[in-house]
């Protein structure tokens, strides 16, 4: 299991990470999403161990991973912006891999070579960004560690290799018991693959939950209801303190916490012509918590 013990981390002026407290268990899933500058990547480069605490601590199975080799070398981190050593290769990137991971396997690089069908003997500095993206997972996944860290690793690769890379994560997890954590941009990638997911904003944890424990908390619902009773409805429907709530002619959306009975009961007793229950998306709720805690949407878009 990964603890994060109550981590603070500060550049000089800027708070970066602000009591971030997780635990993540082996062999499961793991997304990070959260705004821009969030603190997604200084947290995965603190469960690395390139980056220390200010204050706070991270362990593995009971282990600190600040200057622990030991630890390190069970776990890979593919960061969004690549480094290969200069003028390299794959062969000469996976002789170095492998000096390093002791549980590097020949066999599943060849293996993954085949399947990403890559040139091990072309310089690393030719391949496009895809190509480059599948040549950091081919070497990371070549490492059979037990830990995975993966910073936006995703984009940049075409909708065919993403589900090849996701595949192979998957199957990873489900014959070694290999922990995945993802930091993404992609809610959709998060939702198909994770099973866990932690939101950040401002350097702050604002929940984390499993996917399906999320979506039984909030509920996003339209309804219909007669012209004689509009009024009432948006006044009653307020009762419930919703996310948001809109209203089109006769139609109300609306997201709202709580229990499904009980939202349904109120609406219930309101009278209404028509009611159905939208299962939401990540990227909905990432939205409606978002906006809860102040974040202009349109004001970062422009």
């Amino acid at each position: 299991m990964i603890k994060i013990n109550s981590v603070t981390k500060d550049f000089e002026e800027v708070r970066s990470l602000d009591n971030v407290a997780l635990s993540i268990e082996n062999g499961s899933i793991f997304g990070l999403i959260g705004s821009n500058g969030s603190g997604k990547s200084t947290l995965l480069r603190i469960l690395c161990g390139v980056y220390g605490t200010t204050e706070g601590e991270v362990s593995f199975d009971g282990e600190q991973i600040w200057e622990n080799s030991i630890v390190k070398e069970n776990i890979v981190y593919l960061s969004d912006d690549q480094y290969f050593l200069p003028h390299c290769t794959i062969y000469d990137m996976m002789q170095f891999y492998k000096s390093i991971y002791p549980t590097f396997s020949l066999e599943k690089y060849k293996e993954y070579l085949e399947i990403f069908g890559l040139d091990d003997k072309r310089k690393i500095s030719t391949f496009s960004k895809g190509m480059q993206k599948q040549a950091s997972f081919l070497l990371g996944l070549s490492c059979r560690t037990q830990y995975l860290l993966c910073d936006e690793t995703l984009d940049g690769l075409d909708p065919v290799m993403r589900r090849t890379v996701c595949r192979i994560i998957a199957e990873e997890v489900a014959d070694r018991g290999v922990t995945v954590i993802f930091a993404s941009h992609n809610l959709k990638e998060i939702e198909d693959i994770c099973d866990h997911v932690a939101l950040l904003h401002k350097g702050q944890l604002i929940f984390e939950a499993g996917l399906d424990d999320i979506k039984l908390e909030i509920h996003k619902v339209q309804m219909t209801f007669p012209k004689d009773k509009l009024y009432e409805a948006d006044a009653r429907l307020k009762e419930l303190h919703p996310v948001s709530l809109e209203k089109r002619g006769s139609l109300f959306t609306m997201i709202a916490r709580g229990n499904r009975d009980e939202i349904e009961g109120h609406i219930n007793e309101i009278g209404p012509a028509f009611v159905e229950f939208i299962p939401l998306t990540l990227e909905e709720i990432f939205i409606a918590e978002m906006e809860e805690r102040g974040y202009d949407f349109h004001e970062n878009l422009g």
